[in-house]
C-alpha cells in the first residue's frame, strides 16, 4: 500500500445530485504534511461522485488520506 495525503480544493454539486471533487497533495501547514510532501508527487485527483451520501463526506479545505492498494489480479 502507498498512502498519500490530499486536500479538497473545490467541490461542485450538481442539481439533482452528484458532483465533482478536486483534490491536490498537501504541501505544508503541519510537520506531517511537510513529510508527505517530500514523498508525494505533484498532481491532482478529480472525481465525479454520483452518490450524494459519499459526496457530502468531502469538505473544501479538509485533508484526506488516499490509500493505493493493488486491486488483485483475479480475472
Amino acid at each position: 500500500m502507498v498512502r498519500a495525503k490530499f486536500k479538497v480544493e473545490s467541490k461542485t454539486e450538481r442539481a439533482g445530485g452528484g458532483g465533482n471533487v478536486e483534490l491536490n497533495p498537501v504541501t505544508g501547514g503541519s510537520a506531517e504534511n511537510e513529510e508527505f510532501w517530500k514523498y508525494t508527487p505533484a498532481g491532482s485527483i478529480n472525481m465525479y461522485i454520483d452518490n450524494v451520501n459519499a459526496l457530502e463526506k468531502f469538505e473544501v479545505g479538509k485533508e484526506y488520506y488516499v490509500d493505493f492498494t493493488e486491486a488483485g489480479g483475479d480475472e
